[in-house]
């Protein structure tokens, strides 16, 4: 009776794992048609996007890149880098952890990217954050409001410096009109 039982036991593993093995391999395929179906358009379009995307942050940083002595660069990988980590961070509380950081750094030397970053992947706000590493509440209010104001001088000299380097291309491109003989 037992042999029986251990026969049936083992005759419904082996036909169960055959029915999945099956199962595995026709998803499989499936999904390898679909993904040679739609491989001619779907990366492309994906890349162009992701491409430009990084174009458009890699602009963003430039300001704050320069108020925090690195280059855009570094600081957009290690924005994706913090996304990874915390897919819900955002570019500005990125930003805010990095001046704060630079800011606060030297008087308080617990409150560092790191920590930051790791409050705000934990739920809590920036004030929260810093209040944790021990900051008071108005400290963390000025400090924040102190961040905002660096945040904005640098984006704004980034503003003035395109603004610049565009009539500065106006005017070049007038020079050259205007030399070649061509009047207005």
């Amino acid at each position: 009776m037992k042999g029986t039982r251990m026969i049936w036991y083992a005759g419904t593993m082996l036909m169960t794992l055959a029915l999945l093995a099956a199962s595995a391999t026709a998803a499989a395929q499936q999904l390898d048609r679909s993904t040679r179906a739609s491989s001619a358009t779907a990366p492309v379009a994906d890349s162009s996007r992701t491409e430009r995307s990084r174009a458009v942050n890699l602009k963003k940083f430039r300001g704050i890149a320069a108020k925090l002595n690195t280059t855009p660069e570094i600081l957009q990988s290690a924005f994706e880098r913090a996304r990874v980590a915390n897919p819900k961070l955002s570019r500005g509380n990125f930003i805010a952890a990095n001046v704060l950081a630079d800011n606060l750094g030297a008087r308080h030397p617990n409150i560092t990217t790191a920590a930051i970053l790791s409050g705000l992947q934990s739920g809590r706000n920036l004030g929260q954050t810093l209040q944790g590493l021990g900051l008071s509440a108005g400290d963390a209010k000025q400090a924040r409001r102190a961040a905002d104001r660096r945040v904005k001088d640098g984006d704004q000299r980034v503003k003035d410096e395109d603004k610049r380097a565009r009539d500065r291309e106006k005017e070049r491109r007038q020079r050259e009109h205007e030399a070649s003989g061509h009047t207005r």
